[in-house]
């Protein structure tokens, strides 16, 4: 906030801005979504039909999440991963820098990439580990910690 704030006060007072401050500002949006988009599941804090999902027994709403982590959540994240590791390391490689003047070096929001999708695939794979526990017996509700929470 304090980099988007300043961003525009000097864009606005001063009339100059700088590339290098905005392409900053985009970078920490960038690693502040994908790299808390694993942290928001262990929350519980993702967005899901929960008009629908509330209503149904808990064992309905493992077997759900079972079923979405296995077919959407896991499938995708990995495939990201996979994608997107080349596109870093070739960036890497070759020291990519913004074509905008004053512009910053483009591999480290590229690695974030790779990097949140990996560590949401982890966070999954914990997910699924607790619903088929939950499922067979071995632990409670997954989910109820997080209704008191909030």
């Amino acid at each position: 906030m304090i980099v988007s704030a300043g961003n525009a006060l000097v864009r606005y007072s001063l009339n100059t801005s700088s590339n290098a401050w905005l392409e900053i500002q985009w970078y920490m949006f960038s690693a502040a979504f994908l790299l808390c988009a694993a942290y928001t599941l262990i929350h519980n804090g993702h967005v899901r039909l929960d008009v629908l999902f509330g209503r149904w027994a808990p064992r309905t709403q493992a077997w759900i999440d079972l079923f979405g982590l296995v077919f959407f959540l896991l499938p995708f994240t990995l495939l990201i991963t996979r994608l997107s590791w080349p596109m870093f390391v070739e960036s890497w490689r070759i020291g990519e820098i913004s074509s905008d003047p004053g512009g910053l070096v483009r591999w480290p929001v590229k690695l974030l990439i790779p990097v949140g999708f990996a560590l949401l695939s982890l966070q999954g794979v914990s997910e699924l580990v607790k619903r088929v526990a939950f499922l067979k017996g071995r632990i409670g509700d997954p989910l109820e910690r997080h209704e008191k929470v909030r």
